[in-house]
């Protein structure tokens, strides 16, 4: 018996299926199924990855592309494509449906089914006579032969009355029945899972679901053994009837890119070339080399063979907008393999700094598009997008989907709500999770606090969460993959609303556009090149030096800086300002812009897991001889050493010594960058091997070959990738030595960026010997700037002055402060400043700003301290009172209790010191409107109020600005009881290796690879510089509290050095918040 299963929900019908489409595929194609329609709700988001799973495996079944619709309450449809005419109708039908709603809902009209004109639709009546029969004569007369009556047989109580029912209905309006599973699941087993699902969807636990919930399994995919008493064989044959009329097949679409680039009277490879020999004439004044004219020939052809002109063209046509526009960019990734790429302007590293292979980035033998990706200033690439946009309109260009799925921790938190777990009992689970332990299940963990791991409960919760983890949860934007097409793009793929205002995004995600071979043009963001942007526009302006990126690569490699880069002088440089990175930079010691190179590439897990980092030091060190198993070798591996670093030298290896094509390298390049998931990487061995022994190689060798293939199965970077960086963390490392006030004033004003929070850079440049000057309501712009200083200004006298400048913070580091209003103020601002608060108050600020500013500090010059700036202000905003109606409710609270508590202190103890403000109560204000007698003048104009001590100070400088300019947490730590034993980051350096020490500071960043065999890096900051910590997993298990949670934290441990590398391998942990309960400092964990 024939069958076809035409109504088919998966995962991707969010929080409803309970199977991916690749399990729905491979389970219908093993029941003998003929076919079976995707018909996800309102959504084709999962069909390509049913189609790639069909073959890959290469499945004997059909797919046939639909989707299902709800229309009010009263109308359920699914609507099937039977050709391609019919495919771009339900794409069409689906962006109009979503434009129409917020994003992740639809809106159907019936004006979308009036124009359904071509795909085949099924009806699922309501049951309910009236409103079956008004939609069947409506669907009768507008779909026509195209329309059949869908029974589902779902083992319920009302089926035998049900059947009748639709028997009758088909009967009244001369309608096809066919046979529908409904399915929800690809097996029985996933009840409960689905159960889980509805449960999430509805906000509710599945024990008050009730009848929301499937009361059987039956909506799983069934065999047709068991379909055959259900159904009749009419209806059975009638469903696979339907199925072979449906021949549209994913393969079939057709891409086209927009041909508006491209000038009447040439074509599309013709205006390429044109504009890659004018290239050559900037990128190469001197001549075109012999051998890179050859690569340009060789580029072109390859490109014209497999149409790709279009593409390039748009690529260029984009960068050329930036560089109108003075936006930076950059390109990266494979693209600068392409010597192409590079005389268009679109990457900037010279093809002749480094090796490049073409192969890397186009193939004849790869059924996959090029990948070019642009950085944009991060600040600025929403100009990029728009004009996207603007150029091709909203119907042609459209962001790539990314599916964001479920995690770890939103698994646990999902599935316990559904499941009645109290919210205070899940937040605690979550808070002893460290998904980082490669070593210990997370449900172990869990133990450890008292789950009982063998209750029937636990058993479930522990399946539930395992099953949910990386299923779909929802549609979100690619980071800035953009998909444009020459045709409407509704006719390729659904278009929707993205979350973000003034952006479209369609249903597919880059893999599903690199399995149907539709290209993609990669908009991304840097912040590295905001800052670099801004500083050199500071410079200009400063320094009157005009300066591009440019002009600082054709200056060459400088001494001077690359021995700041080898000192690990490194926090706020590109790439190289990571943990790893700075312990690995006075050992490798790059001295030239190709061991900045290397630098970036060789901390990755490839080089790492492969081994290939010990011999590459060895050899750069002279430990070790360097040796080439063969000329042909030397070729490939001289610049190294001998040693591979560079995905690209892994390539060519197996090209040179193996004899692969560059299509079977490329393969190989493909397998690596998936092995981990499919263990694709161990069918090349017995070539590789062979190819290798052939040609007069080792054994050994080959083996030692294949491990470092291997190792770069865990990501290793491409040396063309490495380089467009290294371009950039060089410029970054020239400005901070050459121009250091304007590189850290133009990096704070490009935060949220990077590696480290304003605070650290902050105490990193005061390091540098900058010097800071606070937030001021009277010099302060929004942006952090650069301050003259007149002769007769004496800044604090613990910091050194190096120039007659300093960096002002902006008012952009107070946390919460309307942007619009404080730049408003700024304009409003008198150019001797503000004459008192009443003034102010009449600038346009807000009661709640206002109140930020004094908390923050910012009113000192209008009032003194925070203390009495909030209590004088009181005076000038006479309306109403000055905190109330904050936007800022914690603000509001702190400062109200305060300001009552002080009253009261006023009234009772007059000479004692101002206590935190978090030690007071509300209930103080009754106790002050209780006293008879009222103080005899409290009139803030004429009152002083005692200074806060410096732990307030402090405190409230990290709520309010995230940092401080005060004494650092832990020199003040230092001053009220912090053991004499512990040592400071500078005092470390004084230490011999293996000295036993006590070190404590702020944990700034907690990291964890995979290549580190389960050690964590942790960071800690004192107030002369940061401690490396190494916590072994033992340790971080058996002391999991303060590991994982504290944000002070002191370590009893022994120092480990190796040259100016120290770390301290910790031994005892213990958190130290309670000294300052109430300091709100950040720390970057697990990034």
């Amino acid at each position: 018996m024939r069958y076809a299963e035409l109504f088919c929900q998966s995962n991707f019908s969010f929080l409803t299926g309970a199977s991916s489409p690749e399990q729905l595929v491979s389970t219908a194609a093993s029941l003998g199924y003929q076919a079976l329609a995707l018909t996800d709700e309102c959504s084709v988001a999962g069909v390509v990855r049913a189609h790639r799973q069909i073959k890959e495996q290469q499945l004997p079944i059909k797919l046939i592309v639909g989707a299902f619709f709800q229309y009010q309450s009263t109308l359920q449809l699914v609507l099937l494509c039977p050709d391609r005419t019919a495919y771009a109708e339900l794409c069409r039908i689906i962006t109009k449906a979503r434009s129409r709603a917020v994003k992740g809902q639809y809106l159907l009209e019936l004006w979308d089914l009036k124009s359904c004109r071509h795909c085949l639709v099924l009806w699922l009546p309501s049951g309910e006579t009236a409103t079956d029969h008004h939609w069947g004569e409506w669907l009768q007369k507008q779909v026509g032969q195209r329309l059949y009556l869908a029974q589902q047989r779902l083992l319920k109580a009302d089926d035998a009355a049900s059947q009748l029912y639709l028997q009758q209905l088909g009967h009244s309006f001369n309608l096809k029945s066919c046979a529908v599973g409904a399915v929800l699941m690809h097996d029985s087993a996933q009840l409960p899972l689905q159960h889980v699902l509805t449960a999430i969807r509805l906000g509710t636990t599945v024990a008050a679901a009730g009848l929301a919930l499937e009361a059987n399994a039956e909506r799983s995919l069934r065999p047709i053994a068991k379909l055959q008493p259900l159904f009749s064989k009419a209806l059975l044959e009638q469903s696979a009837a339907i199925a072979d009329s449906c021949h549209f097949n994913l393969d079939s679409l057709q891409y086209e890119y927009p041909a508006e680039l491209v000038p009447e009277g040439l074509s599309a490879i013709q205006y390429l070339k044109q504009l890659v020999a004018e290239g050559c004439l900037r990128r190469f004044k001197t001549g075109v080399p012999e051998d890179i004219q050859q690569l340009i020939t060789k580029e072109l052809q390859l490109i014209e063979e497999l149409h790709y002109a279009y593409f390039f063209l748009t690529i260029a046509d984009v960068v050329r907008f930036a560089q109108s526009q003075q936006i930076l960019y950059q390109g990266r990734g494979s693209a600068a393999n392409s010597v192409v790429c590079y005389c268009l302007e679109i990457t900037a590293v010279d093809p002749r700094q480094i090796s490049v292979l073409f192969e890397r980035f186009i193939s004849r033998e790869r059924a996959e598009p090029p990948d070019i990706d642009v950085d944009f200033e991060h600040e600025r690439r929403e100009e990029i997008i728009q004009y996207i946009y603007q150029k091709y309109g909203r119907q042609r260009a459209a962001l790539a989907a990314t599916v964001i799925s479920y995690r770890l921790r939103s698994s646990v938190r999902d599935v316990g709500k559904a499941l009645g777990f109290h919210p205070t009992q899940l937040e605690h689970f979550l808070q002893q999770i460290n998904r980082r332990d490669p070593h210990q299940p997370w449900y172990q963990q869990l133990a450890a606090v008292g789950f009982d791991l063998q209750s029937a409960m636990a058993q479930q919760f522990i399946q539930l969460v395992n099953q949910i983890r990386g299923f779909p949860r929802h549609l979100s934007q690619h980071v800035g993959g953009f998909v444009i097409s020459a045709g409407p793009l509704y006719e390729l793929v659904p278009v929707e609303n993205a979350a973000m205002a003034e952006r479209t995004v369609i249903q597919w995600d880059k893999d599903d556009l690199e399995t149907l071979g539709l290209l993609k043009v990669d908009i991304l963001a840097l912040g590295m090149l905001t800052a670099l942007r801004k500083t050199l526009q500071l410079v200009a302006t400063e320094q009157q030096r005009p300066l591009q990126l440019a002009d600082i690569s054709r200056m060459g490699d400088d001494p001077a800086v690359y021995q700041m880069i080898q000192h690990a002088n490194t926090v706020g440089l590109f790439q190289i300002e990571s943990r790893a990175q700075m312990s690995m930079l006075p050992r490798l010691k790059p001295a030239c812009f190709y061991d900045l190179v290397i630098q970036i590439a060789i901390v990755r897990p490839g080089p790492i897991q492969g081994g290939m980092v010990h011999p590459f030091l060895r050899r750069r060190s002279g430990l070790e001889a360097i040796s080439y198993p063969s000329l042909a070798l030397k070729e490939v591996l001289g610049r190294t050493m001998g040693v591979p670093i560079f995905q690209e030298q892994v390539i060519k290896l197996a090209m040179v010594a193996a004899g692969f094509s560059g299509g079977e390298a490329d393969q190989l390049r493909r397998a690596m960058a998936s092995w981990k998931k499919t263990g694709e990487l161990t069918q090349f061995w017995p070539k590789l091997q062979q190819g290798m022994l052939a040609r007069g190689y080792t054994e050994a060798y080959a083996k030692q070959i294949f491990q470092q293939i291997c190792g770069f199965g865990e990501y290793g970077f491409p040396e063309s990738h490495s380089a467009s960086f290294a371009l950039l963390a060089y410029a970054s490392a020239w400005l901070k030595y050459y121009y250091p006030l304007e590189f850290f004033t133009c990096l704070l004003n490009s935060l949220p960026m990077g590696f480290y929070s304003a605070s650290q850079l902050v105490q990193d440049a005061t390091r540098q010997q900058l010097h800071i000057l606070p937030v001021c309501i009277q010099h302060s712009a929004w942006d952090h700037q650069i301050e003259h200083l007149p002769a007769c200004h004496s800044p604090d006298a613990s910091q050194t002055m190096t120039s007659d400048r300093a960096l002002r913070l902006g008012f952009r580091q107070i946390k919460g402060l309307n942007q619009q209003r404080c730049q408003h103020m700024v304009a409003m601002r008198p150019a001797d400043g503000f004459t008192n608060l009443a003034a102010l108050s009449h600038s346009g600020m807000r009661k709640d700003d206002l109140a930020l500013l004094a908390s923050s500090g910012a009113l000192q010059l209008l009032s003194g301290h925070r203390y009495q700036s909030r209590w004088q202000l009181q005076d000038s905003l006479t309306d109403l009172p000055l905190f109330a109606n904050t936007e800022q409710a914690a603000v509001a609270q702190a400062a109200a209790a305060y300001r009552h508590s002080k009253q009261l202190e006023l009234l009772t103890e007059p000479k004692s010191a101002a206590p935190l403000p978090h030690q007071h109560k509300a209930g103080d204000l009754q106790l002050l409107t209780e006293d008879p007698e009222p103080p005899p003048d409290l009139d803030s104009a004429a009152f002083t109020l005692p200074a806060p001590a410096p732990i307030d100070d402090l405190i409230e400088d990290y709520a309010r600005l995230g940092l401080s300019l005060h004494q650092h947490p832990m020199a003040l730590l230092r001053q009220t009881g912090l053991p004499h034993k512990v040592k400071t980051a500078a005092q470390l350096n004084n230490l011999n290796d293996k000295t036993a020490v006590q070190v404590a500071g702020l944990v700034t960043a907690r990291q964890s690879p995979g290549t580190a065999g389960g050690v964590t890096f942790v960071t800690l900051e004192d107030e002369t510089g940061n401690v490396n910590l190494l916590v072994w997993r033992a340790t971080a298990i058996a002391q999991k509290t303060p590991f994982l949670t504290a944000r002070i934290l002191w370590v009893h441990g022994m120092l480990q050095r190796e040259g100016e590398v120290i770390h301290v391998i910790a031994g005892q942990l213990q958190s130290l918040d309670h000294l300052l309960p109430q300091l709100q400092s950040a720390s970057r964990n697990f990034h």
